[in-house]
């Protein structure tokens, strides 16, 4: 097994590898605009129009998604307390970042988790949507890199956890219907 420090070192490799595009201008418009999609904002419009708009198994997946949002959001807020790792942007010389970059604590990444508490039961719902979905849920996760607030183990950890909230909330909720 990896020690501790090795891994940590891979990790800022990897993150640094990513966040050296930062001053590519078309790269960083693209990764600028796409975080927001994980944003809490733009999900939870999201959510709230297929709730209102959608009638029957796509309502019950709108459904999940709000829940696994919700619970997803709540689960990233106790973990931000349980483990105040300080963003890269603040440990480590020379990271490109934007101005007034956020100030909370890096782990996990809530962008990353939004997106895919949201995505996965729109996914498990018509698995043909994952063409589009993967590839934005995938794009916000690598924009908290490169624009320097997240590590990798950020982002994929909210992954998981989205991912899981997502599955376990498309379970109980759509399925049994």
């Amino acid at each position: 097994m990896l020690p501790f420090n090795v891994l940590y070192e891979m990790e800022c490799r990897l993150f640094k590898k990513i966040n050296r595009h930062f001053e590519r201008k078309l790269w960083n418009a693209y990764f600028r605009t796409i975080t927001n999609i994980g944003g809490a904002v733009l999900e939870i419009l999201l959510v709230l129009f297929l709730l209102i708009f959608a009638h029957g198994q796509l309502r019950l997946t709108a459904l999940a998604c709000a829940v696994s949002l919700t619970i997803s959001h709540i689960v990233v807020q106790v973990f931000k307390l349980c483990f105040p790792r300080k963003r890269p942007y603040l440990i480590l010389d020379g990271t490109n970042h934007p101005i007034n970059p956020l100030q909370d604590h890096s782990f996990p990444s809530g962008h990353t988790t939004a997106i895919f508490s949201v995505i996965i039961p729109l996914i498990l719902f018509h698995p043909t949507l994952s063409l589009i979905l993967l590839p934005v849920g995938f794009s916000v996760a690598v924009s908290r890199i490169f624009l320097g607030l997240h590590y990798p183990s950020d982002v994929l950890a909210g992954m998981l956890l989205g991912s899981v909230t997502g599955y376990v909330c498309f379970l109980k909720i759509v399925i049994p219907f």
